[in-house]
């Protein structure tokens, strides 16, 4: 198989291994992944998902004055 490291697979800058989890059969499995990419001139950038989540701006969803 492959080797433990991971990369992004846009850029192919390695990325750092992060563990998630799901539930099977009532008990939580972790599952190990890659994680966020922090090269700034990658398209699945963890800073450039940040950046457009912040740029909405505007009220709160059920809120208005």
């Amino acid at each position: 198989m492959g080797s433990d490291e991971r990369v992004c697979p846009v850029c192919g800058q390695p990325v750092e291994t992060v563990v998630r989890r799901h539930k099977t059969l009532g008990a939580w499995v972790p599952v190990w992944t890659g994680g966020p990419c922090h090269n700034a001139e990658c398209e699945a950038s963890a800073e450039r998902a940040a950046e457009s989540d912040e740029d909405h701006g505007g009220a709160p969803a059920g809120k208005s004055s």
